[in-house]
């Protein structure tokens, strides 16, 4: 690691960028810029876009590096990103709205609203809660179909990996089905729902599942660092199964569909540090937050990283180690699978984000880039 640090003040400017955040000005920040950009020189990442969300809203906003190489396209601080699984906590909020309006419990079980679940093999029947912790059993994957409905009938028809509640097992599968069970019980599709709810009040313009042919234009081409030559070659990206972010004929997958920007993001990040409000509006209660950032498993090992804990969608930092060492006790969030990370830490009054198109990483979620991001970001405003 500390060679990555030598010869950082040649890398960058003493004078700092002054991105856009909206109509606002943010500044980039000395600190993190200097701790990012050797994994741009290196060759480990094409380009990466960071931000630093305070109560008030952006603290910092970086762009480095390039969105094409091929084309020496810079990365600019509204590139657009397949944030992947960073849609699961997303998902979790709509269904805690519908929990909010009455309309779902999460003790109910799926089969209340789902009748294809009805005596599905494999033990007691799932509740919605089961599918907000990965603790389902579903059996599936994150393919894309033309329907939610089609899909979520799929994985009903299928015998459960274990008895519902008896262990934690990452599982889209369930996170897809909570998309189904938001358009039954809003009675809405569910990215009109997401639209309509979130996105649309957040004014979070480039948080999509379909990337029209501006957004595709500014989308971060995703990389694969070659074993051989350690170059970075373009990559698809995983679950289009070779359809592009334009095309339409997929579902809005609950599980890992979103597209979108840092300066989107802020917006979600910056209501989640207010206790679910923002600008006036209430999105959901304060206590739903808690309840939803609090472990809801007990002592069952869950997560990609040690020392973490379960809530209703979002990952908890329980015992701070490692690529978490440097978070507070009860910090939550999700990364995505090519390196995409977005963690809040309430003590501190932060979240940060980061943003990368970065295929084939052993553990995103425990990348050293995180770690390295995550420290810069608490030096640089953590005290």
């Amino acid at each position: 690691m500390i060679s990555r640090f030598v010869f950082l003040p040649l890398l960058v400017s003493a004078v700092m960028p002054v991105l856009m955040f909206g109509e606002v000005p943010v500044k980039g920040n000395d600190v993190i810029r200097q701790a990012m950009q050797p994994y741009v020189n290196d060759g480990t990442i094409s380009g990466a876009v960071t931000l630093v969300v305070g109560k008030d809203g952006a603290l910092a906003m970086d762009a480095m590096g390039k969105a094409d190489l091929s084309t020496g396209r810079v990365m600019e601080p509204d590139a657009l990103f397949w944030i992947a699984s960073m849609t699961k906590p997303m998902t979790a909020l709509a269904v805690m709205m519908m929990v909010e309006e009455g309309k779902l419990s999460l003790d109910d079980r799926v089969e209340k609203y789902l009748p294809e679940f009805k005596g599905q093999a494999g033990g007691r029947a799932i509740t919605v809660k089961d599918l907000l912790t990965h603790t389902s059993g579903l059996v599936g994957n994150i393919d894309p179909k033309p329907t939610l409905a089609e899909a979520v009938k799929v994985y009903a028809a299928k015998p459960l990996q274990f008895e519902p509640g008896s262990k934690w097992s990452y599982n889209n599968p369930g996170i897809n089905t909570l998309g189904r069970l938001v358009e039954v019980t809003s009675g809405m599709a569910f990215e009109d729902f997401m639209q309509e709810r979130l996105f649309g009040p957040l004014e979070m313009k480039d948080t999509t599942f379909w990337l029209d042919e501006a957004q595709a234009a500014r989308l971060a081409v995703s990389y694969l660092r070659d074993e051989k030559s350690g170059e970075l070659k373009p990559t698809t990206i995983r679950f289009l199964n070779d359809r592009k972010p334009t095309d339409r004929d997929r579902m809005p997958a609950p599980a890992g569909g979103l597209f979108s920007t840092a300066g989107d993001l802020a917006k979600l990040y910056q209501m989640l540090l207010n206790g679910g409000a923002l600008d006036g509006k209430m999105y959901v209660k304060t206590e739903t937050l808690e309840l939803m950032t609090t472990n809801q498993l007990g002592d069952m090992k869950v997560s990609f990283t040690p020392g973490m804990h379960m809530g209703l969608g979002f990952h908890i930092v329980n015992e701070p180690q490692g690529v978490t060492a440097m978070l507070s006790k009860g910090s939550f969030g999700h990364g995505g699978a090519y390196g995409t990370q977005s963690w809040i830490d309430p003590v501190r009054g932060l979240a940060m984000v980061l943003l990368i198109q970065r295929a084939g990483l052993p553990n995103s979620d425990g990348s050293e880039m995180r770690t390295t991001f995550q420290k810069s970001a608490v030096e640089a405003f953590g005290n």
